[in-house]
């Protein structure tokens, strides 16, 4: 059995140091030890939010700053942090950075958002990332996307088919289209057999208006968690094993026919 963990967050625009203050009080506040192994996600862009036009001056070499602070709270929770997105200054530009850090602290994989969102700008100010994130989480193949990647289901499906069984989700998805949010987290779910795990950021900025809504689905489409709306950190077990019941079950990738779904490249 392995456990998850969302840690749902109002996120302080471009205030890096009080966000990190934030999520160190949520975690003292309410981390349960477990002997199960744990992985916790963050939304994306915890750590500044979206102050894209400020990019350039909160953005830190590579992301290092934010995972080192991840990763001394790894070791202290002997736990995983999985998604949770920072703003990476690179050779190719600034990127939204979801990180993998295990509980030792030390980041083993990363992934740059490859579907960039035009109505929050992110294709004027941010680079795309060109590769998946498929990593090993206590011997299964686990993966990272990001927020907008959700729409793109030939996307999460590359994933599968590489054999991720679990798919974790960081976002600030707004409240105006929190429909799509849980009906799309279910679909992507039911459709590729997986655990879906996601953290969506809640609270406000200005206009924008966020609802959390972070949602931890089976791979038959079942809620196991769903977060609400406020912020706060959460924990449910999840049963790997279930991933192959349904694959076996209903046997959609043995059914596939790929000769016919050339046009998808197009």
């Amino acid at each position: 059995m392995l456990r998850v963990g969302i840690l749902q967050l109002d996120v302080q625009v471009g205030d890096r140091k009080a966000n990190f203050s934030r999520v160190n009080e949520l975690l003292s506040r309410a981390f349960v030890p477990s002997k199960s192994p744990t992985a916790i996600v963050l939304p994306e862009l915890w750590d500044t939010g979206y102050a894209l036009e400020k990019a350039q001056a909160l953005a830190s070499d590579e992301g290092k700053e934010t995972a080192t602070f991840l990763g001394d709270l790894a070791k202290k929770y002997n736990t995983w942090f999985i998604g949770g997105s920072t703003l990476a200054k690179t050779s190719a530009g600034i990127k939204n950075r979801a990180q993998v850090i295990n509980p030792r602290g030390e980041l083993i994989a990363y992934y740059d958002k490859v579907h960039r969102f035009p109505l929050m700008d992110e294709d004027k100010y941010l680079a795309p990332g060109d590769r998946d994130c498929i990593f090993n989480w206590e011997g299964f193949e686990s993966g990272c996307v990001i927020c907008y990647d959700l729409r793109f289901c030939e996307w999460i499906r590359c994933y599968a088919l590489k054999g991720v069984k679990a798919l974790f989700i960081s976002a600030e998805w707004p409240a105006a289209r929190a429909k799509h949010w849980d009906i799309l987290l279910k679909a992507r779910a039911i459709e590729n057999q997986m655990y879906v795990i996601s953290c969506n950021r809640c609270g406000t900025t200005g206009k924008d208006a966020f609802d959390g809504g972070s949602l931890v689905v089976d791979p038959w489409g079942e809620v196991l968690l769903d977060a609400g709306n406020l912020e706060g950190l959460w924990f449910v077990d999840i049963d790997i094993s279930k991933v192959d019941q349904a694959r076996s079950t209903v046997p959609v990738f043995k059914d596939r026919v790929p000769t016919l779904y050339v046009d998808i490249t197009k």
